[in-house]
This record gives C-alpha cells, sequence and structure tokens, in this order.
C-alpha cells in the first residue's frame, strides 16, 4: 500500500508541471506548430473565439504536411487521420470508448485480411495443411501459443511524438542490434505456426473481437512491442493457465485467453518486465525502449 501511494504520489508532481505547462496558451495565437494547435483544441473551451481562426489554420498546416511528407514518412498516417476528425468535429479529441472501438474495428479488418490469406494458403497444393506459414509481415505479426490477439497506434503516437522519435532513435536501433537475445530461437519457432494452426488461431480472435457478451469466459489481450528488440510475453495463470505471445521489434501481436489473474512477464532488450494484471475485459499493453 505504502508502495502505490509513493508511485501515485510521483505520478502526481510529475505530472502536473507538465499539465500547467500545456494549458499554457498566451501565445498560441502565432503559433504554427501542429502538436500545440492540435492540443489547444482538444482542451479549449467550445465556445472560445480563437477557434474559429485556428482550426483553418491547423487544417492548412497538416494539408501542407501531407502534401510535402516523404513517401517514407511514417507520421503521414497520424496527419491525415488527424485532418479527418477536424473536418468533422471540432477537435481530434475521441473518447476513451471511441479509441477503444477503433482499435477494434482496426483488429476486425486486418485479421480479416489474415484469415483469407490463411485461407488460401490452406488451398495451394504446394503449402497443404501440414506446411508452414511465416507470420511476420510489415511489422505485424499474428497469435501463436503453446496451448492453443487499432485506440490506435496512430493516435497514441499522434499524443506522444517525443516518444515515438525516442523509440526510433539511432542509439535504440544500434543497441538492439547489439543484443544477443536468449529467446531468439524460440521467438523464432512461435512466429512460425503452421497454416492450420495460423489459420484456427486467427478465426478464435475474430469470434473474440465479434463477441460483446460480458458473460464471456474469454477475452483478447494484445501487447504492443514498441521496443527495437523481438519479446516474448509470457502470462502465467493459475493451473497450467500459462501463454506466450511472440511481439516483434517496433510490432504488436493479440492473444486470447480465459479471464482470470495473471502474472505478465518478458525480457524486454535485456531488462525484465514484469506486472500482475486482472484481465476480465479486452486490455492492450504497451511496452517501450528499456531506460538506460
Amino acid at each position: 500500500m505504502k508502495r502505490f501511494i509513493f508511485l501515485f504520489a510521483v505520478i502526481l508532481s510529475c505530472s502536473y508541471p507538465a499539465q500547467r505547462k500545456m494549458k499554457d496558451y498566451s501565445n498560441i495565437m502565432k503559433s504554427t506548430s501542429i502538436y500545440e494547435l492540435d492540443a489547444f483544441l482538444r482542451d479549449a473551451h467550445p465556445d472560445d473565439p480563437r477557434r474559429s481562426i485556428l482550426k483553418p489554420r491547423l487544417m492548412t498546416l497538416l494539408k501542407n504536411y501531407i502534401k510535402t511528407a516523404h513517401p517514407e514518412d511514417t507520421r503521414v498516417t497520424d496527419m491525415q487521420e488527424k485532418l479527418a476528425l477536424l473536418k468533422r468535429r471540432p477537435s481530434t479529441k475521441i473518447s476513451f470508448d471511441e479509441m477503444n472501438a477503433n482499435i477494434k474495428e482496426k483488429q476486425i479488418r486486418y485479421y480479416q485480411e489474415q484469415l483469407a490469406r490463411a485461407n488460401r494458403a490452406a488451398a495451394d497444393p504446394n503449402v497443404g495443411m501440414r506446411g508452414r506459414i511465416a507470420v511476420a509481415e510489415s511489422g505485424r505479426s499474428y497469435t501463436t501459443s503453446p496451448s492453443i490477439s487499432s485506440a490506435e497506434a496512430a493516435a497514441i503516437r499522434a499524443a506522444n511524438p517525443a516518444a515515438r522519435a525516442a523509440s526510433g532513435s539511432k542509439a535504440s536501433a544500434a543497441s538492439a542490434a547489439s543484443y544477443d537475445n536468449p529467446e531468439q530461437k524460440e521467438f523464432d519457432l512461435l512466429m512460425n505456426p503452421t497454416v492450420a494452426d495460423h489459420k484456427n488461431t486467427t478465426v478464435k480472435i475474430l469470434n473474440a473481437l465479434f463477441n460483446n457478451d460480458p458473460t464471456s469466459k474469454e477475452t483478447t489481450v494484445m501487447i504492443r512491442n514498441h521496443s527495437d528488440c523481438n519479446i516474448i510475453m509470457r502470462m502465467e495463470g493459475t493451473g497450467n493457465s500459462n501463454y506466450r505471445l511472440a511481439i516483434p521489434a517496433q510490432g504488436e501481436n493479440t492473444i486470447v485467453i480465459p479471464k482470470g489473474q495473471y502474472l505478465f512477464s518478458s525480457l524486454l532488450c535485456g531488462a525484465q518486465y514484469a506486472s500482475q494484471k486482472t484481465v476480465e475485459k479486452a486490455i492492450m499493453v504497451s511496452l517501450g525502449n528499456p531506460p538506460k
């Protein structure tokens, strides 16, 4: 209990100055910063007269950014989503329920695509149901488990550009490149399930995502790995309720597990991560590069 109170006090002491700084918009009329203007529109009163000037300015800045961005600029998606929101509402602010709904919608769309891919692979006589399927593609992955899945990345990255820049820093990448992952062989095995296992797992995830019954005994856990190292998340429950999930560097993965109490643990670029969690509904866990 004392540890919890201390942690809560530390969080408050750190966040209060940041909140005060964030809400200081005395010079906002001179700003040409996309993130500063976006923050103002999120926080300002609906009747604030400055909105009529700053919202069009932000939309113009977003359009110009998208127009002149490099083809490989990963922030373009964030900017496009901001612009789309601003065309429909006063700001890019979305509720927690909306963010969860967006995450769920993207997950469903993604796994539907993967199910179609698995069906094509299963029907290929050169692969067959006993073949294996590579599950790493475009920084994404699929669920694998010995027992047997978007809030959104864009929203999270957009809300925390500093974290995004830090996670992709050259120093972190260099550190990860020199890291000898003792779990790499196990990771590779989990990322290379049979076509049949991959299809069954994908169907299971889709069924769980479509299931809105609060009395369901299972739910989904999404793990987002913002670190530069491949990891395996281990979820240890009671009895034989033990699961493992491979998540590639800068990727994500989802698993369906029974509701209950779990110890989540992982080796994150050599640093030990461990956290006890009560899983009673769909949750998302985000991990970044460990502190040096």
